[in-house]
């Protein structure tokens, strides 16, 4: 899990200002999906360091979450 939340941080334009961010027309709300996922690696960072290892099906749900917010961002343009 520590793993692939550092690959996420790396994939996904967290830092992005918000005026690029909302720049045009939007499919879906790129903003609430940056949101909603700092949020869960936010959630799983305090699990993992309070000791608290995922299982099979929250990493699966994690990584699906992963890569719905990753393909909305390409579809918005937000990464190449």
């Amino acid at each position: 899990m520590a793993q692939l939340i550092l690959d996420v941080r790396r994939a996904i334009p967290f830092d992005m200002p918000e005026a690029q961010i909302c720049g045009g027309h939007c499919i879906g709300c790129p903003k609430k999906l940056l949101s909603f996922l700092e949020n869960e690696i936010e959630s799983w960072q305090i699990r993992l360091d309070g000791g608290h290892p995922p299982n099979l099906g929250e990493l699966n749900r994690f990584g699906a979450s992963c890569r719905k917010v990753y393909t909305a961002l390409q579809r918005n343009q937000l990464i190449p």
